[in-house]
Formats: structure tokens, C-alpha cells, sequence
């Protein structure tokens, strides 16, 4: 048998951050998979591969998520990245560091390399109008401005797009908006903000584009924002904002697209700290490793352009591939929870064994920027036709023979069945490595049909135990060939065929070894799957919509008067309201009624007050409880209790 030794390679990959705010779902795990069999595979080479990557947890969403759950930004992210580190862990992830971008390290890395880029004159800065929310006192991205679209008239559309024609348009061009966060109209407010002169980098970028490995369609999208005229890319955000403050400057973030594809070197360096490794040698100008990106095709404008042009303003090596696949759909259509097609990767993993997705997904993955279908019915028929009765099926069908022969493998076998199956190994590599893994896995179905049709031809069955046991021992020797050949898609199954064939070398250069230990007693190792069914979110019905008397008993409803009624500066829908509750003393609250009340026609007015809801800080002031109301198209009523109620009674 002939062998081959190549240069080992040095390199490290990254997949796209997921963001801190929710869980995982299907299309996350499409992009992990992808990027684990490739880094599984450059290692099972021989080569080092490095796999990164960390949670994305700064930016407006975030904080917004945290304030709707009542918990600091930081409880929220650390709960988030526990959950996705548990889901990864489900699909065998086998990241070599996952960290966050809430970190020392990420901090550092982030004013280091905007500092160096300040040093280099690509740091500017200029005066911008944005729309500003006075409720919250806060700048709203396009994302938290919804109205009406410009081009077709849908309502309830973002900023940035309209949802219902597919229209671009400029977050000024949106009519009637108001803010998604408190529901108030925007105002136009001028700041200071800070810029990255992208456009003093188009000769780079042009090389960058030019010398990576990159998908055609990629990069001739990326040309054309080239040959579009490169704009200069603010890089600030205004407080309030989860995220680093900017060094050198007042009251100013960074922009969360700045610091989180940092957040790869930060991973690096903190995995390098623990390790003992010296940085400079994983990522600097002069790096030995080779660097790629896996990424969605959504963010490719970040990746091939921001991102490279920031690393080289600050003398950074700049990535040498980026590796860009589709969206995900389900059952044709896209992900969405009312449909039930929004599947949490959790839920997922408690209706199918993870390992049959990997493989689900490498069957359809490619190297083009195309959209991957997950039709449930195919990937029934998948799994039982490719994994179960092709692959696992040649040791099912060959342990028995061993078994009868004391578990001892043959000295004699069929070569010509094994050296073909030995000599897909070069067409089957070059598959992994640019990515096709469906016409690797086209590949390796095909040397399982043909051993079975040799175990079928052969017929053991029909032989006495020496010859029957030959015809396994060849069949067993291209089942361990498969099992490598599977190894970076299917980790779990095929380390579970390797202890059945009391196997240790399990690398692609172990390929061309035949087997030679006794062989382990064969247990099933994946089940045939049922019809998948995806639990529907059923509506709440009434009785599930109730709460008991011990939750209701839990409310504190007094009667309140109106001492004192104000307007309240800045805010186009509350009034001040100073309340006097009896025992419990005075309350200050802030209430929606400004459109239904003038401040001094409720003075002296009796409410109802939920006195025990927690205090809320706003921009005004302190909020100490809610007095309730009802609403209808026509207005807005506050509640009040019949005549004889007094301050601090307790609504029973």
C-alpha cells in the first residue's frame, strides 16, 4: 500500500458569534456543524486546527433583554452563553476555546487595535442626526424604529427595511416612526459620533479580495460595495450602551460590530493565557497559522470588508479564506415559531440524536452560498437508508460471523474490495477540505453499497465458519475505512464502531492499516428513526390562561388620591402623579394618561394602586407602582373606587 505525507499545517477557524440574547436554533447549528467537520478533519489529517469562538453580548438587544427580565446585562449574558454552551455540547461542538466578548482580553484587543488605527489617521470623527427616543433618552438604531414603509405603504415596518416588498431604504425615509422600545415618536437629535476611514483602505481591501479564499458570488458582491464608494463606518454608539466605552473619548461605546469579531482574538488569547501559548505566534503579521472565517452570507459585508480593513489599520494579520454558507429552512419554509418551523436546537436534540443532523446537514452541505433545506421527511429517509441500512448494517450483518469465530478476525480477506475502498481517499479529502461534504458523503455511501453487495454476492451464510469469517474480515476492514471516512461528520457514532473494532488508529493516515485485534461483541449503535413531528405551540386556552388565588392574593391593590399632578418634560404620554396612600405613605408614580387627562382635573382624584411592583428608575425619576386604567379605541379611563373609599384601603 502506497502512503503519502504532506506538510503539517497550522490553523485556526472561527464561526460566526452567536448573539446573547436568546437560544440556540437550527440554523446556528448548521454553521457550527459545518465548521466542526472541517476543523475535525484538518486534525484527523494531521494537521493543527484550531476551532474558536465566543458569545456576542453587547449592543442595544441585549440591554433591552436584560431590562424586560428585570436582571443586570451581565446576569443575562451569563445565563445566555451557559445555554449555548450546553446546546453546542449536544451536536459535539468541539470548540478548542469558546469564551465571550464581555472580557478583559476582548476590552484589550478592542483598544488596542482602535488606538493603533487612531495612531494611523484612519480615526475620525463628524457630527450625525439620528432619532432620538426622549422616553427612554436613548438614540435608537434602525432596528428600534418601526413606521410605515415609503415604497409599498405596509405598516409596522423596521428602519433599515420593509418585510412586506423587500425594500432597502434610509431609516429618515420611514413614515410616522416611532420607537419600538417605548412606542413614543422619535425626535431628530444631533451627536458627535466617531468613524473608521474605511475608504483609506480600498487598495487593501482590493488585494484582500483578490488573494483570499473566497466564494465567487461573495466576492464579486463585495466588488460592487467596493466600486459603490466606500463610506466611513461609525464605530461609535451613544450611552446608555452595554458595551466598552471608547478610550479618549466622553460617553461614547463601541459599536458592537467592532468589538465582536475581536471577540476571535480575545477567545485566542485568553485560551493561549491558560495554556501557557505565546500569542504572537496564533495571530500577528507574521503568524505561521492559517485563518478562516465561517460565516452566514447576512454578515459577509462585516467580514470581508470592516473587518479586514480594521485588522490591517492596525497591523494585524488579515484572515486568508472566509467561508460563506446560505440560510436554513425548514420543510421549505423559513424559521419562524408561528409556522412551527422555529426549532430550538435543544428541542431538537430531545426528538432526534444530534449526531443524525450532522449528518443530515453534511449530506446537503457544499461549498456554494446556497440556502439548506431541512425536509423532515428526507431526513427520515436519510438516516435509515444511508446510516443505519448502509453503513451500520455491514457490522451488524459481519459481527455475528466473528462472533462465531471467537470474536478473532481472518488472516485472510479480499484485498481488492478493501484497496478500493483505500483508494477514495484522496477524491474523498479533497472533498473536506474545499467543503462539499455532500459528494463526500455521495462518496462514501457508494464503498458502503458496494461492500454490501459484497457481503450479498458472498453470501457468509451459506459458508462454513472459516470462509464465512474471511468474508467479514474483508467487510469489517472497509467498515473501519467508513468509519474514518465518517469520523469528522458522525464523532460519537463512529468512536462507538471503532471500541466494536478494539480500533486505537482512527486518523486519515491510518486508512491504508488493516485490522488485526479480536474484535468487541457488536450492540446496535443508532435506531431507525419514526416520522418526525414537531410539538405545535398551542394557543393558551382559557382555564390555562388562569391564574390561581394564591397569585392573585399576591397583589397588593390600595386605594390612592391624587395629591398632585404635573407634566413631565420630554415625554409625550406620561404625567407625574404624586399619590397619597394612607399608612403607606406617599408614592410617585409615572402614568400613560397624558392624551386622556389634564394634570389638574384629576387632583384629588381617587385610583386603584398596585403597590407592590417593583420600583422602576426611569429618565424622570423614580416610578413606585402602577394605578390602573382601561383603554379602548376611544380613549383612556383611570379606575376608581366608589365614594367612601379611602387613601391606603386595601381592594379586596
Amino acid at each position: 500500500m502506497s502512503s503519502t505525507t504532506n506538510k503539517t499545517r497550522k490553523i485556526i477557524v472561527t464561526q460566526a458569534l452567536p448573539y446573547a440574547n436568546a437560544s440556540l436554533h437550527l440554523g446556528h447549528i448548521l454553521e457550527a456543524v459545518q465548521t466542526d467537520i472541517w476543523s475535525r478533519f484538518q486534525n484527523k489529517s494531521g494537521n493543527e486546527c484550531l476551532f474558536f469562538c465566543a458569545d456576542d453580548t453587547h449592543g442595544t438587544p441585549v440591554m433591552l433583554k436584560a431590562k424586560e427580565l428585570c436582571i443586570s446585562p451581565e446576569d443575562l449574558i451569563k445565563d445566555v452563553q451557559k445555554d449555548h454552551e450546553e446546546t453546542y455540547k449536544l451536536y459535539d461542538i468541539n470548540f478548542t476555546n469558546y469564551h465571550t466578548t464581555h472580557s478583559d482580553e476582548n476590552k484589550k484587543y478592542s483598544e488596542k487595535i482602535y488606538l493603533k488605527a487612531k495612531k494611523n489617521n484612519l480615526i475620525t470623527r463628524k457630527t450625525i442626526n439620528q432619532l432620538f427616543d426622549e422616553a427612554e433618552s436613548m438614540f435608537l438604531s434602525d432596528r428600534f424604529v418601526k413606521g410605515t414603509c415609503p415604497k409599498c405603504g405596509a405598516s409596522d415596518q423596521y428602519g433599515d427595511g420593509c418585510t412586506k416588498c423587500g425594500a432597502t431604504y434610509d431609516v429618515g425615509e420611514l413614515k410616522d416612526p416611532v420607537s419600538a422600545i417605548s412606542g413614543t415618536k422619535p425626535i431628530n437629535k444631533e451627536s458627535e459620533h466617531v468613524f473608521f476611514d474605511l475608504p483609506k483602505k480600498l487598495d487593501v481591501l482590493k488585494n484582500f479580495l483578490a488573494s483570499a479564499d473566497l466564494q465567487k458570488p461573495i466576492t464579486n458582491k463585495l466588488s460592487e460595495w467596493l466600486n459603490d464608494d466606500l463610506h466611513q463606518w461609525d464605530i461609535s454608539r451613544d450611552a446608555p450602551y452595554f458595551g466598552f466605552k471608547i478610550p479618549e473619548e466622553e460617553d461614547k461605546y463601541f459599536y458592537v460590530w467592532l468589538d465582536a469579531p475581536i471577540g476571535y482574538i480575545a477567545s485566542i488569547d485568553n485560551w493561549a493565557t491558560k495554556n501557557n501559548k505565546d500569542m504572537n505566534s496564533l495571530w500577528s503579521a507574521d503568524s505561521d497559522y492559517e485563518i478562516y472565517h465561517f460565516i452566514g452570507k447576512d454578515i459577509s459585508y462585516f467580514h470581508g470588508l470592516f473587518w479586514p480593513a480594521l485588522l490591517s489599520g492596525s497591523d494585524l494579520k488579515l484572515p486568508n479564506g472566509i467561508y460563506v454558507h446560505g440560510f436554513l429552512t425548514i420543510n421549505g419554509e423559513k424559521m419562524s415559531k408561528s409556522k412551527g418551523t422555529g426549532i430550538l436546537a435543544k428541542e431538537f436534540a430531545e426528538l432526534c440524536d444530534p449526531e443524525t443532523l450532522r449528518y443530515y446537514f453534511a449530506a446537503k452541505l457544499n461549498d456554494k452560498v446556497e440556502d439548506i433545506d431541512l425536509n423532515f421527511e428526507d431526513y427520515v429517509q436519510r438516516i435509515n437508508s444511508d446510516l443505519v441500512g448502509k453503513y451500520l448494517n455491514i457490522a451488524s450483518r459481519c459481527s455475528s460471523f466473528i462472533e462465531k469465530n471467537s470474536n478473532a478476525l481472518s488472516g485472510t480477506f479480499d484485498n481488492e474490495l478493501i484497496e478500493k475502498a483505500i483508494n477514495q481517499k484522496e477524491a474523498i479529502e479533497a472533498c473536506f477540505e474545499s467543503r462539499n461534504y455532500s459528494k463526500a458523503v455521495r462518496l462514501i455511501m457508494d464503498i458502503a453499497d458496494l461492500t454490501n453487495k459484497y457481503i450479498n454476492d458472498n453470501t457468509p451464510w451459506k459458508k462454513d465458519i472459516d470462509e464465512a469469517a474471511q468474508i467479514a474480515t474483508t467487510a469489517l476492514n472497509v467498515f473501519n475505512i467508513l468509519s474514518i471516512y465518517l469520523s469528522p461528520i458522525i464523532p460519537n457514532i463512529t468512536s462507538e464502531a471503532f471500541k466494536f473494532l478494539n480500533q486505537e488508529k482512527q486518523s486519515f493516515k491510518d486508512i491504508e492499516l488493516y485490522l488485526k485485534n479480536n474484535i468487541n461483541k457488536y450492540k446496535p449503535l443508532l435506531k431507525r428513526l419514526e416520522p418526525i413531528v414537531i410539538p405545535e405551540e398551542k394557543p393558551m386556552s382559557e382555564e390555562e390562561n388562569y391564574i390561581n388565588i394564591d397569585q392573585f392574593a399576591d397583589i397588593d391593590l390600595r386605594v390612592a388620591k391624587i395629591k398632585n399632578a404635573s407634566h413631565v418634560d420630554g415625554a409625550d404620554k406620561l404625567l407625574q402623579l404624586t399619590l397619597d396612600v394612607g399608612d403607606l405613605g406617599e408614592r410617585n408614580v409615572f402614568a400613560g394618561i397624558k392624551k386622556a387627562y389634564d394634570p389638574e382635573s384629576i387632583v384629588g382624584k381617587m385610583v386603584i394602586l398596585v403597590s407592590n411592583l417593583a420600583p422602576r428608575q426611569m429618565k424622570f425619576g423614580l416610578s413606585e407602582g402602577m394605578v390602573l386604567a382601561s383603554s379602548d379605541d376611544e380613549g383612556i379611563y383611570l379606575i376608581s373606587p366608589d365614594s367612601g373609599a379611602t387613601p391606603g384601603l386595601r381592594v379586596k
